[in-house]
């Protein structure tokens, strides 16, 4: 019996086909949903690496087994000796079952394949990379002084951009992107319980939601409205401060923290986190206020804030009679 029509285009198709068709959807049903940065980010993955591997596979070569020896092939050392971390490849694992997801929607796929990793033990709870009181004092007070070497030049816009920047992500938790995404009209100055706050209208990964900022990010804001004159939908952050950042860490010996995590723009998010479970903040509270979870604070943050500990709950003891 002749083979049917759809059994032939199942054999015709690709895995770049497939790749082709996911890049078109995702970018149009998440314009205006995902940071068009992570967008393209998902784009550079399939391009610079799961394309040259299985691009010209059939679909149904898409094996298990050609899932592993992908891994095996990124996790073997360059020429530098250098490897993606294991967060790198899991991004573009994900990348990968999308694109299979999408080919099995159109019908070009039956069964989508095992892509668990084989062999997988618990992997050990680490910490995310965050500012201690003192590095973060260190921070910003490099940053302050990068702002008032800068006075008359000209950079010295994007200097008390940075400063600005610098201290209001560590006063509201936000994710860099939802920073990005930030126009004037979203943020209140509002007075609550004797305090004068933020009250920012988020628009991130999780959809829109609602952060009530330390007073610590009030002046910040201040000054860049002084200084801006902006319009209702100008962006806070017009410009990215990652070279400028990273200078700063650099010089100032704040690139890694004491376990060798790199820190980035997200640790300042990361450090709004810890400094307010320091304090005593209430765990449900600040997970509602920078729009996570309780399990998530508790397994990357409140794991390692020696605080979170009660000592009199621990050192409980029966009474003896």
């Amino acid at each position: 019996m002749a083979k049917s029509v759809l059994a032939i285009s199942r054999q015709k198709k690709t895995f770049a086909d497939a790749a082709q068709t996911f890049i078109k959807e995702y970018t149009a049903i998440t314009a205006g949903e995902r940071n068009a940065r992570y967008v393209e980010n998902h784009a550079g993955r399939l391009r610079n690496y799961l394309l040259p591997f299985f691009g010209k596979k059939g679909l149904s070569e898409v094996t298990p087994g050609l899932v592993q020896e992908y891994r095996i092939e990124r996790l073997t050392p360059n020429k530098d000796g250098k490897v993606p971390a294991r967060s790198t490849l899991n991004q573009e694992i994900v990348v990968l079952r999308q694109v299979m997801k999408t080919a099995q929607r159109y019908g070009w796929l039956q069964h989508l394949p095992d892509f668990s990793a084989p062999y997988k033990t618990s992997q050990k709870i680490t910490h995310r990379a965050w500012f201690s009181p003192e590095d973060y004092k260190k921070l910003y007070t490099a940053t302050r002084k990068n702002a008032q070497e800068a006075q008359g030049k000209k950079w010295q816009w994007a200097a008390e951009q940075m400063h600005d920047y610098v201290l209001f992500m560590a006063n509201t938790g936000l994710r860099p992107d939802e920073a990005n995404n930030l126009q004037y009209r979203d943020v209140s100055i509002e007075k609550e319980d004797g305090q004068t706050i933020l009250v920012i209208e988020v628009r991130g990964k999780r959809g829109v939601g609602y952060c009530k900022s330390t007073p610590g990010a009030v002046h910040p804001f201040q000054r860049m409205k002084k200084r801006n004159k902006p319009q209702n939908t100008d962006l806070l952050f017009p410009a990215y401060h990652r070279k400028g950042f990273n200078r700063v860490l650099e010089d100032e010996g704040l690139k890694f923290d004491r376990e060798g995590n790199r820190r980035t723009a997200y640790s300042l998010r990361h450090t709004y986190i810890c400094l307010r479970l320091l304090e005593g903040a209430d765990i449900y509270q600040i997970a509602k206020n920078c729009r996570t979870s309780v399990e998530m604070i508790e397994k990357h943050y409140a794991a390692h804030i020696k605080t979170s500990l009660n000592a009199s709950a621990i050192n409980v003891r029966r009474k003896r009679s």
